[in-house]
């Protein structure tokens, strides 16, 4: 198992140790009880002594019950300690997450970091619990008993040493030839629950333009597949275990033919036999315990290197020492930025970036589909770093700053609003989770959410469901845009954050921006041209470029592009009336 994922172990160390010291315990017990059952049987029965047979009886029951104590506590802790490791690598890969930057999700589907927080882990959980009870119990037992075979009959113990390396080699083969059909297997998995997942958060599109058979078609052809992979990799595994029957039955026939030619030669007795088939029988028992426990962690062994490949990810942006904690204006700064998703090498987003604002400013910035809006936006609060020169937040690198420190005064409400489920004070309180009541029903009102929340019959206490499906687009909006108010930021941005109220809020909205929060530079993306028309600054955006910027009044004089804008929707409300 991967030496990384076993620091997972933690405080659950001490369990993880003691079981296999208590199955070795079971096992030296196990292997005692056949001799004892021989010297019963050639001893007290052939001689008729009773009380031998009653001494020996009483101390096989002690044996028994002692063997089933250790046996039962080994479960015990084996169950505690596999549980225990597998919450502590959920925590571990869940926390790892929250480091990621866009960039590092961006390698992973969400359906995929789903799969390995669920599946992978219970398929590693099962393989550590089989790992630390019947993978040390084998071995021992396999010893032990070939030790007590050696010292009862040389043939019998010479045909199970040619058994067991014949029986691995067996075993390793199959799991060789297995291994990458389960890695194939985990793999569409990944595509089966995003399969899932884009069916469950889409379903209202989905019974909209009826698509239902569709959908259950292609989740059928990727359940499908499924089915067939792990079909050829079970079809492998199953070899396993007619192979092992075969040589368990083959051997115990050997065995019966050595051992009845010694009785009737007069170098065996029969309690001997009996004790020699047991302890061959515990054997080879436990030769398929390990190819049963084998098949665990060849399962594992996939997901194991997927739950490895979350935990190796280098988080793309980390806090230097020396990083700044305080931010100490809301000015911003880009000095000839480029940019590319792709890395240094990749198609520009943004070229050449130049572009400076005051605090305390109102920018607005338009521009076409694909225009590099949002990517402009979210390099500031450095979801992103630049690819070529930098950005500057109160006149320092953006990626000099505490990452947390940095974010906790940019304040972003995204193009796609997010609720999470709980009341509507517990969202808002996303914000600053210290915020008193008064204060989240202040940001409230300042995004015109108060009026609507107070119509809710339990209105502040009112539950949001997953996804914030039982409010509008705009109520939606609106409490988002509360929830970023509540930080108290130096920035502001909002991504199209207002596209699905009507203009009349969207202008109230505008209005206690700018006469509650003057301090604080507000940056508007939006399609309309009433959203941005009064800001101090208007951007206009065009293929990554800045095409470019000024109020509204100079940019209609000097811009064709916001001219055209502004003409066109200008024109529609003028036809509307």
């Amino acid at each position: 198992m991967n030496r990384k994922l076993l620091r997972s172990v933690r405080e659950y160390k001490r369990q993880t140790i003691l079981t296999p010291v208590l199955v070795m315990l079971e096992v030296l017990l196990e292997v005692l009880i056949p001799l004892l059952m021989a010297n019963i049987i050639d001893v007290g029965i052939t001689n008729g002594d009773m009380g031998y047979i009653i001494k020996l009886g009483l101390l096989l029951v002690v044996m028994a019950m002692l063997a089933l104590f250790f046996g039962a506590k080994a479960g015990q802790l084996a169950a505690v300690a596999s549980a225990g490791y597998a919450k502590n690598l959920r925590h571990d890969i869940f926390y790892k997450i929250q480091d990621f930057s866009f960039g590092n999700i961006d390698h992973f589907s969400t359906s995929s970091l789903v799969t390995r927080l669920t599946t992978d882990i219970t398929n590693v959980q099962m393989a550590y619990m089989f790992t630390i009870r019947m993978l040390a119990r084998a071995p021992f037992m396999i010893i032990l008993s070939l030790i007590m075979t050696l010292t009862i009959n040389v043939e019998i113990a010479v045909c199970l040493l040619i058994a067991i390396p014949v029986l691995g080699g067996v075993l390793l083969f199959i799991a060789k030839k297995a291994h990458p059909h389960f890695i194939q297997v985990f793999d569409q998995y990944d595509v089966l629950n995003n399969t899932v997942q884009e069916n469950v958060n889409a379903a209202r599109v989905v019974k909209a333009y009826v698509r239902e058979d569709h959908e259950v078609q292609k989740f059928g052809k990727i359940s499908t597949l499924v089915f067939q992979l792990f079909t050829k990799a079970e079809r492998l595994v199953a070899w396993n275990s007619p192979i092992m029957q075969f040589t368990v039955y083959a051997v115990v026939i050997i065995m019966v033919l050595i051992g009845g030619e010694s009785i009737i030669r007069g170098t065996m007795q029969t309690g001997e036999l009996t004790s020699v088939i047991v302890y061959a029988l515990q054997i080879l028992m436990s030769l398929m315990m390990v190819t049963f426990v084998f098949v665990q962690i060849m399962i594992a062994e996939a997901s194991t290197d997927r739950i490895a490949e979350v935990l190796d990810e280098v988080p793309e942006m980390e806090d230097a020492e020396d990083a700044v904690t305080e931010v100490p204006s809301g000015d911003i700064d880009f000095e000839h930025v480029d940019f590319s998703y792709a890395g240094k090498g990749g198609n520009l987003s943004l070229k050449d970036v130049d572009l400076h604002i005051k605090s305390g400013q109102i920018v607005g910035v338009i521009g076409g589909t694909g225009s590099a809006k949002s990517t402009l936006v979210q390099l500031i609060p450095r979801l992103y770093d630049v690819t070529g020169g930098c950005v500057k937040v109160g006149g320092i690198d953006v990626r000099k700053y505490n990452l947390k420190a940095l974010r906790d005064q940019v304040s972003m409400v995204l193009q796609k609003n997010v609720l999470f489920t709980g009341s509507i004070y517990e969202n808002i309180r996303w914000g600053d989770e210290n915020a008193s009541d008064e204060e989240v029903q202040r940001v409230c009102r300042l995004a015109q959410a108060d009026g609507f929340i107070q119509e809710f019959p339990n209105k502040y206490e009112t539950m949001i469901v997953e996804g914030g499906n039982n409010v509008s687009g705009g109520q939606k909006q609106r409490l988002c845009i509360a929830r970023a108010l509540l930080k108290k930021p130096k920035i502001l941005i909002l991504d199209d954050s207002t596209s699905a109220v009507d203009t009349k809020t969207d202008a109230l909205i505008r209005q206690a921006f700018r006469e509650e929060i003057p301090d604080t530079t507000k940056i508007i993306i939006a399609q309309r041209i009433s959203s941005v028309e009064d800001a101090d600054v208007i951007i206009v955006m065009e293929n990554g470029e800045i095409n470019g910027v000024g109020t509204s009044e100079e940019l209609l004089r000097t811009n064709a592009i916001y001219r055209e804008v502004y003409e066109s929707q200008m024109k529609g409300g003028a036809d509307d009336e």
